[in-house]
C-alpha cells in the first residue's frame, strides 16, 4: 500500500501538558489512520497506487478529476500528519538552529517576527486547514496557510514547519481557544526536526 498509517514515535502522553494524551490517541489512532486507509482505497487497482503518495500530490495536476478530490483530502492528510508527528518530537532545540536559523533571520527579520506572522497565517485560517513554514524550489522560505487537508506538495513547495489547525487537533483541551493551542504547540515544537527537513 502506498500510504501507511505509521506507528506514532513516542507515548500519546509525551507532549503534555501542551498536547494531552487522549486527543494525541483520537488524533493520530483515527483521524490519521482514516486518512491513510482512504488515500489507499481511493488509488487502489488504478497507476497511482504503486508510486508514492508524496510523488502524488506533487503531481496532483495529472491526477483523474474524480479521483483528484480523495486524493487531495486524503493524501494531503496522511502526509501532513506524518510531518505534525515528527515535529513533536520530545527534545531538540525550541527555537530555529543551523542554516534554518539563519534563513528564518534573514527572510522575517528574526525569529520572534516569523513566529508573530506564523501564527497569524494559524489564528486567520478560517475553518479547518493548517498553517505552514516552506521552502521552495529556489529556497525561500514563505508562510501561508491551506484549507482542510491541502498540502504545499501540491504546488511545488517543500513544508518545512507544519501546523495543524483542525478543531480535532486542539478541542479537547482548548475548547475554541485556538491562539491558546498555537502557542502551546511553540512549546512543543522540535526545531532540530524542522532543520532537518529544511536541508534535507
Amino acid at each position: 500500500m502506498p500510504a501507511t498509517h505509521k506507528p506514532l514515535p513516542y507515548p500519546t502522553n509525551a507532549i503534555e501538558p501542551n498536547i494531552d494524551a487522549t486527543t494525541m490517541e483520537i488524533h493520530h489512532g483515527r483521524h490519521y489512520k482514516a486518512y491513510a486507509d482512504n488515500y489507499n482505497k481511493a488509488v487502489a487497482g488504478t497507476d497511482l497506487e504503486p508510486k508514492s503518495v508524496e510523488d502524488v500530490l506533487k503531481n496532483i495536476g495529472s491526477v483523474p478529476a474524480d479521483k483528484k478530490g480523495p486524493i487531495t483530502n486524503n493524501g494531503g492528510g496522511t502526509v501532513n500528519h506524518e510531518l505534525f508527528w515528527e515535529l513533536l518530537t520530545p527534545g531538540g532545540s525550541k527555537a530555529p538552529v543551523g542554516k534554518l536559523a539563519e534563513a528564518i533571520n534573514t527572510t522575517f527579520g528574526g525569529f520572534d517576527k516569523f513566529k508573530e506572522q506564523f501564527t497569524t497565517a494559524a489564528t486567520t485560517r478560517f475553518g479547518s486547514g493548517w498553517a505552514w513554514l516552506v521552502k521552495d524550489g529556489s529556497g525561500k522560505l514563505a508562510i501561508y496557510s491551506t484549507p482542510n487537508q491541502d498540502s504545499p506538495l501540491m504546488e511545488g513547495k517543500k513544508p518545512i514547519v507544519g501546523l495543524d489547525v483542525w478543531e480535532h487537533a486542539y478541542y479537547l483541551k482548548y475548547q475554541n481557544k485556538r491562539p491558546d493551542y498555537i502557542a502551546a504547540f511553540w512549546n512543543a515544537l522540535n526545531w532540530d526536526v524542522a532543520e532537518k527537513k529544511f536541508n534535507g
